[in-house]
Parts: structure tokens; C-alpha cells; sequence
């Protein structure tokens, strides 16, 4: 079954990030390679990147009228955003789920496990035809 595993972060995230010293982002860079790398080698890893931080979003809209839009993101009301995601072809639920809590516990400033929340959310097939 296929999920997608999103790592979010809170608002402050950015000013957080950037009190971390090279040898914390290169630390959580390294564990998210190794990750990565033990993922396809067990077959599980379809696709995973991170994200560009809020501030380089955009949102799109095309309104009834076919006015659109395009604005600058987040949205003020914005408490966290999307940090990257893990495409992932895995066995069962439960898998997912042990995969997730890795992620979780990835290392942060000074070594110490980010407990970042991670969202697994099942990739809905495609109905018969």
C-alpha cells in the first residue's frame, strides 16, 4: 500500500532552523540520506524531498469569474507548513506507522530528536474503469 509521509513544522520554524549549527543540519541531512538509502534499498522508497521554506511559496486560484490569482504564501493564519514528504510503498499500515515515528526522532540542534509530527496519509487508488 502506498502512503504519503508529510513532516510538518511549526511557524517558528525558520528562526528555530537557523540557530542550529552546521554540524546539526549536516547531522539531520546524513539521517535523512541514510533513510532514504535504507528505504530503497528495502524496495519502500518511491519519491521524498524537502521543501523550500513558506516564504518562497506561492498559491494559485483560478475564481468562478476567471479571475486568478496568485499570492505569496503562507497565509497569515498559518500555524505550520509542509517540510517535506516520503512517497512510500510498504507492507501494512503498521510499517508506515514504525517509519514515521524514525522520522519523528530525527536528530535536531544538538543532536536532540527533533519529535517533529508527522502526518502518514494513505494514496487513494485509482477507481476501476
Amino acid at each position: 500500500m502506498k502512503y504519503m509521509v508529510m513532516m510538518h513544522a511549526g511557524a517558528n520554524a525558520t528562526e528555530e532552523l537557523a540557530s542550529w549549527s552546521q554540524d546539526d543540519v549536516k547531522h539531520m541531512i546524513g539521517y535523512m540520506r541514510d533513510f532514504n538509502a535504507e528505504l530503497a534499498e528495502a524496495g519502500e522508497f518511491v519519491d521524498g524531498q524537502g521543501l523550500a521554506f513558506p516564504e518562497d511559496a506561492k498559491f494559485v486560484r483560478v475564481r468562478p469569474d476567471g479571475e486568478v490569482t496568485v499570492t505569496d504564501g503562507p497565509f497569515a493564519e498559518a500555524k505550520e507548513f509542509l517540510m517535506g514528504f516520503w512517497i512510500l510503498d510498504v507492507v501494512s499500515e503498521e510499517r508506515v506507522i514504525e517509519l514515521a515515528k524514525r522520522i519523528s526522532l530525527a536528530p535536531g540542534k544538538g543532536g536532540e530528536p527533533v519529535h517533529q509530527e508527522v502526518e502518514i496519509r494513505p494514496i487513494g487508488e485509482e477507481p476501476p474503469v
